[in-house]
């Protein structure tokens, strides 16, 4: 019997990190692909390639695409400020500036790419639309209509089996992400979630990504093992 194949997408964060597990929990021959796109800081690639070694991934691949030549995002442009210390429903009332344009468009374009070329059919995508930052591009709506159009632009045309992209952690809060984490083995320390940490690679607490991530590890009743910028 041939082996299950599967792409994951891996920044590094808790999120991608366990969708990576449950995809190897699944039997999956994991390929795991990041992104050097520009980011503010280096640590969630260390971030990745720490998680790609200790969960056995078959090969980890960083694809560097810089994002920072269009800008719109806090992420990729230093003029602009990582919102700070929001409140849940100000996560939720519209697009935040951390939001990259297009991102996940582009991560799973090239995600399909190397899946097309190693004959894999599954990608994994840690996308969330529960407790998330209000980002467009992680609705199960985009997900059902990149997948028709990746099964519209590729040598699938021709017949044989088509591409599917799993979300598992799509309808999940952050604690039932953190638990799922356990779960799958996963140790949160070996991720990175914040968007702003300082010189040392602390954690600042109070970015957007950091509060969803305390908020699930509280809920889970886990304590969180990233280091802090106030400990």
């Amino acid at each position: 019997m041939a082996v299950k194949k599967a792409v994951c997408l891996l920044s590094g964060g808790l999120d991608s990190s366990t969708c990576l597990g449950v995809a190897r929990r699944e039997g999956y021959e994991c390929y795991a692909l990041s992104f050097d796109y520009g980011q503010r800081h280096r640590y969630e690639l260390e971030a990745a390639a720490r998680v790609a070694r200790e969960m056995g991934v078959r090969e980890h691949r960083v694809v560097a695409i810089d994002l920072r030549q269009f800008g719109g995002s806090a992420l990729t442009d230093s003029g602009l400020a990582v919102p700070k210390g929001r409140s849940g429903d100000e996560m939720s009332a519209g697009i935040p500036v951390t939001y990259v344009p297009a991102r996940n468009t582009v991560f799973l374009s090239l995600a399909l790419a190397w899946a097309e070329a190693i004959d894999a059919r599954d990608i994994f995508l840690g996308v969330n639309a529960i407790d998330y930052s209000g980002y467009p591009d992680c609705r199960p709506e985009f997900i059902e209509a990149f997948t028709r159009m990746a099964n519209l632009a590729t040598r699938v045309v021709e017949g044989g089996e088509g591409f599917r992209i799993y979300t598992p952690l799509i309808a999940m809060t952050k604690g039932d992400i953190v638990r799922e984490a356990v779960r799958v083995g996963l140790d949160p320390a070996w991720t990175h979630s914040c968007y702003d940490p300082d010189e040392q690679g602390r954690s600042c607490g109070r970015c957007d990504s950091c509060l969803l991530r305390l908020k699930g590890f509280a809920e889970a009743g886990v304590a969180d093992p990233a280091r802090y910028q106030d400990q």
